[in-house]
């Protein structure tokens, strides 16, 4: 792919520095003066690509992102009711036609009002744009999210192909605030990915961090509005040489007016089981 044939813009992404000991976030909040996390960021200011102008070239499996119209009949997004009975089942199907799997299980969601000045999971304030690069998924995290869900069929499920998909839209359009940048997954070397746990009250997940690489590239949609969706592949099981994770974060878009409407969103997060 020829990049510099893209419209850009020049952002503001956060990595990780790089570190000896495994990176670790605690979820919640912790008595007085004990650190959240031992991360150290690493600020890059990077050129961000428009992927409008890649249209159907955009695949799953190489990209690792898809950016397509999608109009739901889910009229309140923040309906917990409309989400399950209407816009659960239409992002199934929806999934499912887009990623070739003849499964495909919603297993939650996640609804973002951007608060300026506020951090992602503070206590009483709805969940925050992410501005640190992250995957969701590892190659430990990945299979057992199929274990958690899929109780007595996981183990069978997990001896063939299966993959992650988050399906992430604006709530209210167009999109000015916050918007989604996302790493190219072709451009992601070999020791990229760090693995760093997500540790809860009651329990330690793993996500990775991103290590920088100058050959990294990272694209965006412009101006999404509610009618569009993107795709992120957040993990796949195939070892085959197609996009496999997905990091992504937030970031401030220079070229959005000072005074614009704060970040709305939703994403789902799906399994999806691929016949033989």
């Amino acid at each position: 792919m020829n990049f510099d044939t893209l419209p850009m813009v020049h952002g503001e992404v956060t990595y990780l520095a790089k570190m000896t000991e495994k990176p670790h976030t605690y979820a919640y909040d912790l008595p007085p003066g004990l650190p959240r996390t031992n991360m150290v960021p690493d600020v890059r200011t990077l050129p961000i690509y428009d992927m409008r102008p890649l249209g159907s070239e955009m695949s799953l499996d190489r990209e690792g992102f898809l950016l397509f119209d999608a109009p739901t009949e889910a009229g309140d997004l923040y309906d917990e009711d409309e989400l399950r009975r209407v816009y659960y089942p239409e992002a199934e199907r929806l999934i499912a036609d887009a990623t070739g799997g003849n499964r495909v299980v919603v297993f939650d969601h996640t609804i973002r009002r951007r608060t300026l000045g506020v951090e992602d999971r503070t206590p009483g304030i709805p969940r925050q744009p992410v501005t640190r690069i992250h995957g969701d998924y590892t190659e430990i995290s990945g299979p057992q999210r199929v274990r958690d869900l899929m109780g007595g069929e996981a183990e069978e499920l997990l001896k063939h192909r299966y993959a992650i998909v988050n399906l992430w839209r604006p709530i209210k359009g167009p999109l000015l605030d916050a918007p989604l940048a996302v790493c190219h997954a072709a451009t992601i070397g070999e020791g990229d990915l760090v693995a760093q746990d997500l540790i809860y009250r009651d329990r330690t997940g793993e996500i990775y961090a991103l290590f920088y690489n100058e050959a990294h590239r990272w694209i965006y949609a412009p101006v999404m509005i509610r009618d569009e969706v993107l795709l992120l592949k957040c993990f796949d099981s195939a070892c085959d040489g197609r996009a496999r994770f997905m990091p992504h974060t937030s970031f401030e878009d220079p070229t959005a007016p000072v005074e614009k409407p704060p970040r709305e969103s939703i994403e789902l997060r799906t399994l999806v089981f691929f016949p033989d």
